[in-house]
């Protein structure tokens, strides 16, 4: 009998190889399924039925992302089965700020040259990672493209749908002087910096297994460690408190992010001695020669995501955060815009 894809096989590209890979990763997306789902993995679109019952305005919250650079680090040090995570929770933790539940995520995973078990670790990862935010894995693509990608190199797309109801979208319109500004741990330098992160590594000589100065970690355990999914426990606080404002600190870290949700006329004002310095950025700036505002400008440094509230609940909001037991620091307060017109103010952290 005729081998029908031989021709295409000759060409770089193994269709049969990609009808083993949807075999495996499907189980892996029915187990992330919820009741809206209603295709399953393998068709040319995946369905997904509202329930509009529990709320009065729904409105639809989209996001999009990659994992960048991050990935070259995960090639070298061969840690695939976490870049998956990564990429969910960059665009999970991106509506959420919004007040968004997640319902369905998608991915894109294209490669020179398709390697089955590689693929699997990966979309594994999104997996969890879609567990972990409480959405489906409504399905996703696999593109083989030869000569695009070096030998043994893949890039990672993806995003979610969430949802929303108008009157509770969170868009920090309501804060105002005197507010408190509340830090949530991060897991490390999640998915932003690496640019710098692998010139700095680089440099340093340090290899994946050596001890991270200053740390319990490996380097790679440091570098790859995934990027924390802030969904479950923030939906737990939205139920029951009228969070102001909330950012998703990622690329541009401090100084870019928190603006992003401050009206007119105001700033935050953030010591950064309100929280414990993770060794992994001490590491960054001693060994990279960089400055704390170079630091707040480029990476998370040890807070992940940022939540605005009065002070009238921020107690509460404080004790709910360690019954979820999440790590979280009061590290400011919303102040009336100053002069110079920076809208983050930050206290530097001693040496």
């Amino acid at each position: 009998m005729t081998d029908r894809a031989d021709a295409y096989r000759r060409a770089g590209v193994d269709i049969t190889a990609a009808g083993r890979l949807v075999d495996r990763i499907k189980p892996l997306a029915q187990a992330t399924f919820n009741k809206g789902v209603i295709t399953d993995i393998g068709g040319f679109g995946g369905l997904f039925k509202l329930d509009l019952q529990s709320y009065e305005e729904p409105v639809l919250v989209s996001s999009t992302d990659g994992v960048g650079t991050k990935l070259l680090l995960a090639f070298e040090f061969d840690g695939h089965s976490t870049v998956g995570i990564d990429l969910v929770a960059m665009s999970v933790n991106d509506i959420l700020v919004q007040g968004a539940k997640p319902l369905f995520f998608l991915d894109y995973f294209a490669t020179g040259k398709l390697d089955v078990d590689t693929a699997e670790r990966v979309i594994k990862g999104v997996a969890h990672g879609c567990s972990e935010a409480g959405c489906a894995l409504l399905g996703g693509e696999t593109a083989e493209m030869p000569d695009f990608y070096p030998p043994g190199h893949y890039d990672l797309a993806g995003f979610c749908v969430g949802i929303v109801d108008n009157t509770k979208i969170v868009d920090g319109s309501s804060i105002g002087i005197g507010d408190s500004v509340i830090g949530i741990k991060s897991s490390g330098p999640h998915s932003n910096g690496y640019s710098l992160i692998r010139k700095i590594l680089a440099e340093s000589g340090l290899r994946p297994n050596d001890l991270l100065p200053g740390a319990s970690q490996t380097v790679a355990e440091a570098l790859l460690a995934p990027t924390r999914i802030y969904v479950k426990s923030v939906l737990n606080l939205l139920r029951d408190f009228p969070i102001k404002g909330m950012v998703h600190v990622t690329g541009g870290g401090f100084y870019e992010n928190i603006p992003r949700i401050l009206p007119r006329g105001v700033a935050a004002r953030v010591s950064m001695n309100s929280w414990p310095m993770p060794p992994v950025f001490r590491w960054l700036k001693d060994a990279g020669k960089l400055t704390w505002p170079e630091m707040l400008t480029t990476f998370n440094c040890g807070v992940g995501f940022v939540l605005v509230v009065g002070k009238d609940i921020l107690e509460d909001v404080m004790n709910r955060l360690n019954a979820l037991h999440e790590q979280a620091w009061v590290i400011g307060e919303i102040e009336r815009l100053p002069q110079d017109g920076e809208r983050v103010q930050v206290s530097l952290a001693e040496e």
